[in-house]
This record gives C-alpha cells, structure tokens and sequence, in this order.
C-alpha cells in the first residue's frame, strides 16, 4: 500500500521537532480525518535556513511533513512557494489516492510558513 519511501520517512522522520523563536510557523488541519501539522522556519537571506515540523496524524502526514522540510531546506522562499503538493507525492514515490489529502496539507503548511514569515517582516519594517 505506501511505498518503501513513504515507511522509511514515517519510521525515521526528518527535521521533528518545533522552532521556539521561528521566523514563521504554518498550522493546517483536516477536520475529515483529524490530522494536524505545524511547519516551522528559520529564515537567512531570504532562504530557508531550518525547518521542523510536528505532526498529529497518520503515517502518511508524518511522511509527507518528513519530506517538506527535506525539499524545502536551503530553497530560498519563492522557491518554497513552488513545492506543489504533487512533488510531496512524487517524491515518496506516490502516496495511496485516499492519503494524497496528506500530501496537500504538508505543501499547505509550509506555504501558510512562508506567508506568515513574510507578514511578520511586513509589520516589522511598518513599525
């Protein structure tokens, strides 16, 4: 059912964790299955400097979370905003239809990071 992939990045998840003094967190849910993820970042130079993630759900939104923050690490932030749900997928060489929702929450979460990052600079440099 989920492939090799997809149990390596739920058994041994990458960048778990939270960022106390994050440059910006995105929190998304799915009220139809329950599952929530926080993506965390730091940001230098306009680029992703560190992420983690927590996630609350099923072994495909630990994996899906797992393999954001690899794909989106040392992206600057533009480059972030192009991870589209599908590269989630392709990259875990697939996900089961019903678990593709998975995938969606993890680009969305780190989309809402970027967009929350960018809002905070926004207020800072309006004083």
């Amino acid at each position: 059912m989920y492939s090799e992939k997809v149990m390596e990045h739920f058994r041994n998840p990458r960048n778990v964790g939270e960022i106390p003094d994050a440059d910006g967190v995105g929190t998304v849910g799915n009220p139809v299955c329950g599952d929530v993820m926080a993506i965390y970042i730091k940001v230098k130079d306009n680029h992703i400097n560190d992420i983690k993630f927590k996630t609350f759900g099923c072994g495909a939104a630990i994996a899906t979370s797992s393999m954001i923050t690899e794909l989106a690490k040392g992206k600057s932030l533009d480059e972030a905003l192009k991870i589209t749900r599908n590269d989630v997928a392709d990259k875990l060489d697939g996900l089961p239809s019903i678990k593709m929702h998975c995938s969606n929450l993890a680009a969305d979460a780190l989309h809402e990071a970027v967009k929350d990052y960018r809002k905070r600079q926004e207020k800072h440099q309006n004083g």
